[in-house]
């Protein structure tokens, strides 16, 4: 098995997949260029199926017959605490590797480290706390336990856009809850997730309980969906992928816990502090390019204050800083490829064709200076609430505008997609805001506030953005599964058949 990570004297890095077996290594690697500069950053190996399917034999054989699962929850928590020190201790590292690999500007880049810390060291909190339930009032000579057991091997799968804190938000909690898994992170940014791993190993977790493979998802991940020795596949990624996971040939269901695509709404009443929800909404749909699942993308505002608020958003989208993900002041770096680039553009080109008015201006001269794989942020008036941009997730920082009269016709407004992830609602009237947040038929709302998700509480969607919850001790329980074992207590009276006595 390979733990090292080679660099190259032009500082590319080079990386093996970690599989705790013997194997002949491939010569084909994926290449990944730095969506900011054009630059080779990293090779990746291109795993194979059959990389893959050894890989669930090495997670399968460390459960069934290894040391992980039978430690107890206070061991593998101190393992992982201690995993939490070393990914503290290696930050800067780790955070460049992100940003170099994902265009994502440093100081968020930076901030992505420290949640991904903060995510394991929550796993290893409650790993000391998986438990079942005892049930004494069953009658007088039998009770019952509801044991909660690790689920087995977990296939990880892992999206592009935040790939240390999906990997956080999947792997230590896994392995708090006893699980061994088989990680696959995107081939666009692999880096972070085999950095991390080696950190895990470094801080006791066994090479053979966590796997990870690198490459395409039909050749790697598609394995993970089709064997039956994978007993929970954690996906995040898009809606239309989850749909073809859920239609693979298999002998039996595969447990799958999704964390998909989102559509989000930002309501903004009359009465809402103006400054604060301006500056949210921006983060909404700006931060990290847009390419959020849980953002903000729809911006449905009251019609009494509806020009004043689009001209104070729109000013200040002006003066966000597109560029050099390196540079402090930079606001906004690349998207992630120039596929995705054009993507983004042709949403925008096709809004403008229609008759959307397109807000700000962007800064042509500034716009000739950058790679194509940069979008300037815009917003996007006036059209229906069936229009594309409104319907379709984007993955990028463009905002659609709508007006709205009446809480009813907001919250009708926001439930209006087939998504389901997120939605924020921005007023000063506490029992609207609840009325309001009840009605939305999401996994998240967010009341005053934007984009938050602390480590405590359960993050997940509804609908077309997926079941299943990440982080918190629904996080936790998610790798668990119950099992009901009853026991007589006094000496069993024969009850079959009803002859007997």
């Amino acid at each position: 098995m390979t733990t090292t990570v080679h660099t190259s004297p032009a500082s590319v890095r080079v990386y093996k997949q970690l599989i705790a077996a013997e194997r002949q290594e491939n010569d084909s690697f994926i290449e990944r260029i730095n969506p900011a500069t054009g630059e080779n950053t990293s090779r990746y190996e291109r795993g194979t199926p059959e990389d893959a399917r050894l890989a669930i034999a090495v997670a399968k054989k460390e459960f069934d017959e290894g040391t992980w699962p039978r430690l107890s929850g206070t061991e593998r928590g101190r393992i992982i605490l201690e995993w939490v020190r070393l990914i503290r201790q290696n930050a800067d590292t780790l955070a460049r590797i992100e940003s170099e690999e994902a265009g994502k500007p440093l100081a968020e880049a930076l901030a992505d480290i420290e949640t991904t810390a903060g995510l394991t060291e929550h796993a290893g909190m409650l790993a000391t706390n998986v438990h079942g339930d005892y049930y004494c009032n069953l009658g007088s000579s039998e009770v019952g336990i509801a044991a909660r057991e690790p689920v087995g091997v977990v296939g990880a799968i892992v999206a592009w856009n935040f790939p240390a804190v999906i990997y956080a938000s999947k792997v230590p909690f896994a392995l708090a809850a006893g699980c061994t898994v088989v990680a696959k992170p995107s081939e666009l940014t692999s880096g972070t997730a085999i950095e991390l791993s080696l950190l895990a190993y470094r801080a006791g977790v066994p090479e053979t309980a966590l796997s990870v493979l690198t490459g395409y998802g039909p050749e790697v991940g598609q394995p993970l969906a089709e064997s039956t020795d994978v007993d929970l596949l954690s996906f995040t990624g898009s809606t239309a992928t989850a749909s073809l996971l859920s239609r693979v040939d298999r002998p039996f269901p595969q447990r799958l816990s999704l964390e998909l695509g989102g559509k989000g709404a930002t309501i903004v009443f009359a009465d809402a502090d103006l400054h604060e929800a301006v500056d949210g909404a921006m983060k909404g749909f700006c931060h990290n390019q847009g390419q959020v699942c849980t953002a903000g993308t729809r911006l449905l505002v009251e019609d009494s204050i509806a020009d004043e608020f689009v001209s104070m958003l729109a000013t200040r989208v002006a003066s966000l800083s597109v560029g050099d993900p390196q540079d402090p002041s930079t606001d906004l770096g690349p998207l992630i490829d120039e596929r995705q680039a054009d993507r983004v553009r042709g949403f925008i080109d096709r809004a403008r064709k229609d008759g959307a008015r397109i807000l700000p201006a962007s800064n042509g001269a500034a716009a000739t200076q950058l790679l194509p794989t940069f979008v300037h942020p815009v917003l996007v008036v006036g059209l229906a609430h069936d229009h594309e941009v409104f319907q379709e997730e984007i993955f990028g920082p463009v905002l659609s505008v709508i007006t709205f009269a009446s809480a009813e016709e907001a919250v009708a407004l926001a439930n209006g997609t087939t998504y389901g992830l997120a939605n924020g609602v921005w007023t000063r009237d506490i029992r609207r805001a609840m009325k309001v947040a009840h009605s939305l038929r999401s996994g998240m709302v967010w009341i005053n506030d934007v984009l938050s998700s602390p480590n405590a509480l359960p993050f997940g969607g509804a609908r077309g953005s997926g079941y299943g919850r990440e982080k918190g001790s629904e996080g936790l329980n998610e790798f668990t599964q119950l099992k009901m074992i009853t026991m007589q207590t006094e000496e069993r009276v024969l009850k079959y058949p009803h002859t007997v006595g």
